[in-house]
């Protein structure tokens, strides 16, 4: 099989079953069967069966990445919107924003140390926090691994999301705003859908959040690098 014709095969491939996947979602509302979960199984089980490499897959279909960048600017729409909304709690958004990037890199850090994981491990955990189109661009000053950091990020999305609401009952945290920061902070944009089930008032603010936490991360990257590394 020739390189276009594979690079063709990998594309339907993804795109099909992700499609599929969203559907069946749908219809049966059960975390196992989420696209962010189900969809990466049934491609690594692929690929496995296949005796495709995971490098050779991602070179063939590196260019879907791109797509992630605009589709996460998109969410600025629902955020321009509502910019009344965000004028009167501008403060609290910002405290809380700054607050949970810096809780996020420092926690993830200190624990990987304690666990004596690998360097490469540790920075690329420090930015797993934020959507992938942040995270890869903050990996690269602090000398994260791009794969591992797409790894963490996915990982973290939807684990956030699915404890989030558990969380919130725990915590009696019952105020839609708070609920949104706290997924958009958490767990970007796996959280971020979570928030517009919840309510376009969430999603909008979850959707900010989410946004000005990848920004931070980025601008403040090359500081992470040299307090930490």
């Amino acid at each position: 099989m020739n390189d276009i014709a594979f690079s063709l095969l990998c594309l339907v491939a993804t795109v099909v079953l992700y499609m599929a996947n969203k559907r069946l979602y749908r219809k049966w509302h059960k975390l196992p069967l989420m696209p962010l979960v189900m969809t990466p199984v049934l491609l690594v089980a692929i690929l496995v069966v296949g005796h495709i490499s995971y490098q050779r897959y991602m070179l063939e279909t590196h260019w879907l990445l791109w797509f992630l960048g605009p589709s996460t600017m998109a969410f600025a729409v629902p955020v321009y919107e509502n910019r009344a909304l965000i004028k009167r709690h501008w403060m609290s958004l910002s405290a809380g924003v700054i607050t949970a990037t810096l809780v996020a890199v420092t926690s993830s850090v200190w624990l990987a140390r304690l666990l004596t994981l690998p360097d490469e491990v540790q920075r690329s955990l420090a930015v797993r926090s934020v959507t992938t189109p942040f995270a890869l661009a903050a990996a690269k000053p602090i000398g994260g691994q791009p794969d591992l950091v797409a790894l963490f990020v996915v990982i973290t999305g939807v684990f956030g999301m699915a404890i989030g609401d558990v969380l919130f009952l725990r915590l009696a945290i019952r105020e839609g705003m708070a609920k949104g920061a706290g997924f958009g902070a958490a767990s970007h944009g796996a959280g971020t859908a979570r928030s517009y089930e919840l309510g376009p008032q969430e999603g909008m603010v979850s959707s900010l959040v989410m946004m000005l936490s990848g920004i931070i991360m980025v601008l403040a990257a090359p500081v992470i690098r040299w307090a930490m590394f």
